[in-house]
């Protein structure tokens, strides 16, 4: 019998881990292809018989073998020949104090072998999990697919084939709209199985290019919305990439990693002796009636991260940029009046953005790439405006775009050091891309951009990226696979800042906030969260990012104008408080009742932030249909491990109820002990619930919790 058409045969148990709250089941079928279940520990595995195939926890194919038929190509490449062919071989377990690692080797009759690389630490609610495809054969093996992980029976709880039952959560994305949650049942996404059971039925979701949140987040959860289970998975990685939901008999399956061909234009050859690694994931499953509580398992893994991080960052210090108070336009004159308005208000850090190296005439940035001080901007030097910085009692920051370049400048036209496609420099309408593997470019920007860091003494670093490169560029075995490797040029180069220039501060912007996948965030202290600046829609795309990342690097921008009213600033900078906070705008032209406003907001935000850099957010309200037109409400409650807690509750256009009533933790006496908003605000906590009547649209209250019981997070 061909395996295409391979029928369902009987799986026995292979070994089984505790992992936590969490076990990691390993089955295996008797043409031994293996798969991985993941369930909560406390609720042990029914005894619904399941007679459906193993779905491989490795999902990978070679140029060389056949697709899988039942209409999967051009839908997915998954369950391939080179995945029937790979069968069980070992495992291992290593336990070490802290941590265990299980490591199962696949492989075929070529020599070709897979180790798959389970890794959980103690106590963490999540596990990490990545492949190394190796080749111990005489020939060199093309991969077309290669997935970070794989698993399979989704849910085991449910009979049959969970109708009605299975939800699937992602995290939509466009340019100032990051973040949407969409939550669709598995038949919305016609996933339901098909009559006989043969038939592919596969999503497959991601993105191309240089961009990696430019369309969904590398994020999804599966839930079983009768027994209240979430299984969760992060992509660790920063060009194209893919996760696929999958099924073809009852046994629902979800895998994800690199973008492969047919959807990133990858491929990659890798010669006898050699070793390709597939980027991490991290995966997790729980009960809980709550997406936000298995959100936040994911997020947790972030942390890790954090140990690299200066010890300036410990107080979450705020930030001024003058982006939009210039509009690209910085000078040294400008910079001293804004200087003179924004000193002895709390900042920490003072960022000059785009524009200090533009060419007399025009614009920042059609003249980035070069990076020379302007003299037209700054007559007398650099040194001089750092040196009025550092006098007004701020640290001085910039900004750079360092791997692209604008068609007014110098390196625009060095096509031989600039990526290219089919033999052409790369190019958009506003960018040219710097080869990041070109040992010329990094000597280049080791002069340009380190050495003017050490230079003029700066202490921060704002990089930006404001364009994408799309399906890839020449270089490679592929275009994705040059794309791949053009983005780990760029990431080394993060880590050759950081290692050059000790204790500086790195902020990943890219076009707002679409560099916010794990693999960019944990070479930065911070990341922008969107370039919705000034709009409304700020406190919903805030909010829903800390599904995704940690709100301490999540830095939330509240641009002040002279025209705003009170209300409107308590707005914005309430908004801030959803992560890390940065103002720009109008500040040398605002009366000092609106900064009154801000400096209640400033010392409120100093107040909070042990609870944005530690705790657990849950967000209540409407679900936002529209972000560009948000109607109804939100609140965001966050708990803190040190008895504190927070809450920001914004209102929008539309009928508002009489009453907003958020949960409260159980067992717990909460109270009120500040509130922050223009005007003197309804807000209590009675009866396990913080009620506050609503009387105004557009409006922002903040409320700091006092909770004196075992009710935070752990």
């Amino acid at each position: 019998m061909l395996y295409l058409e391979r029928m369902s045969i009987l799986r026995q148990l292979l070994n089984e881990y505790r992992l936590g709250d969490m076990t990691a089941r390993y089955e295996m079928d008797e043409e031994k292809h293996t798969g991985l279940t993941l369930y909560p520990a406390g609720m042990p595995l029914p005894d619904i018989e399941k007679r459906e195939a193993v779905d491989s926890l490795v999902q990978i194919k070679l140029t060389c073998d056949a697709a899988q038929g039942c209409f999967a190509p051009g839908n997915t490449m998954r369950g391939s020949e080179t995945v029937n062919k790979m069968k069980f071989l070992s495992q291992d377990v290593k336990e070490r104090a802290d941590d265990t690692e299980i490591i199962t080797v696949l492989g075929d009759d070529r020599g070709y072998t897979v180790c798959h690389h389970l890794h959980w630490t103690k106590g963490m609610p999540y596990t990490d999990i990545f492949c190394e495809f190796q080749n111990h054969g005489k020939n060199s093996a093309q991969l077309e697919l290669f997935s970070s992980f794989s698993i399979e029976r989704i849910s085991p709880y449910l009979e049959g084939d969970g109708h009605g039952c299975l939800t699937v959560h992602r995290l939509r994305s466009r340019w100032s709209q990051e973040g949407c949650l969409e939550s669709l049942p598995l038949e919305r996404l016609q996933l339901d199985t098909s009559w006989n059971r043969d038939s592919v039925r596969c999503e497959r979701f991601g993105q191309t290019g240089s961009l990696p949140v430019n369309q969904f987040f590398p994020w999804v959860m599966a839930e079983d919305t009768v027994n209240g289970i979430f299984w969760g998975a992060q992509l660790y990685h920063g060009a194209s990439w893919q996760i696929e939901l999958f099924r073809k008999d009852e046994n629902f399956a979800v895998s994800g990693g690199l973008a492969d061909r047919e959807a990133g234009h990858w491929m990659k050859t890798v010669n006898p002796g050699e070793t390709f690694v597939s980027p991490k994931a991290v995966l997790t499953v729980c009960r809980t009636d709550s997406l936000d509580a298995a959100a936040h398992r994911l997020v947790q893994s972030q942390k890790e991260a954090l140990k690299h991080l200066p010890e300036a960052e410990e107080e979450l210090p705020l930030v001024f940029n003058e982006y939009c108070t210039t509009w690209g336009n910085p000078s040294h004159e400008n910079i001293v009046k804004i200087l003179d308005a924004v000193k002895d208000k709390g900042f920490t850090y003072f960022v000059i953005d785009a524009g200090w190296y533009k060419q007399e005439g025009g614009s920042w940035d059609a003249g980035m790439g070069d990076y020379e001080v302007s003299r037209e901007l700054f007559p007398d030097g650099m040194e001089k405006t750092t040196a009025a910085v550092k006098a007004a009692g701020l640290k001085p920051g910039i900004w750079f775009e360092f791997e692209n370049a604008g068609p007014a400048s110098k390196i625009y036209n060095c096509t031989e050091h600039l990526l290219k496609r089919d033999g052409f420099a790369l190019t958009t309408s506003r960018r040219r891309f710097l080869d990041m593997n070109d040992p010329w470019v990094i000597r280049y920007l080791d002069e340009r951009l380190i050495g003017m860091l050490k230079r003029y003494g700066f202490e921060y670093l704002k990089t930006d990226y404001n364009d994408t490169i799309g399906i890839g560029c020449d270089g490679c075995e592929s275009l994705g696979e040059g794309l791949r490797r053009n983005i780990a040029g760029t990431q080394d180069y993060f880590r050759k800042i950081a290692q050059e220039i000790p204790g500086i501060v790195i902020e990943n912007c890219a076009s707002g906030g679409h560099r916010l996948e794990p693999g960019f965030m944990a070479l930065s202290a911070m990341s922008s969260f969107s370039d919705a600046h000034e709009c409304e829609e700020i406190p919903v795309i805030a909010a829903n990012l800390h599904r995704a990342v940690l709100p301490r690097q999540s830095q939330i921008w509240a641009v002040i104008r002279k025209t705003d009213s009170l209300k409107r600033i308590a707005y914005s900078i309430a908004s801030t408080f959803l992560g890390r906070m940065c103002l720009s705008g109008d500040v040398t032209e605002l009366s000092e009742a609106q900064w009154e406003v801000i400096g209640r907001g400033t010392a409120f935000y100093k107040k909070i932030a042990p609870v944005i850099k530690e705790g657990i957010s849950l967000r209540y309200g409407p679900q936002i249909s529209c972000i560009r037109h948000p109607k109804g409400w939100q609140c965001l409650l966050r708990l803190g491990v040190n008895g504190k807690g927070f809450a920001v509750i914004h209102t929008f256009d539309g009928k508002l109820p009489q009453r907003i009533d958020i949960p409260l933790p159980e067992d717990c006496v909460c109270s009120v002990e500040e509130i922050y908003s223009d005007t003197q605000e309804n807000v209590s906590a009675e009866g396990g619930m913080l009620r506050y009547v609503p009387l105004e649209n557009r409006k922002a209250v903040a409320v700091y919790l006092d909770m004196k019981a075992s009710g935070t997070a752990e």
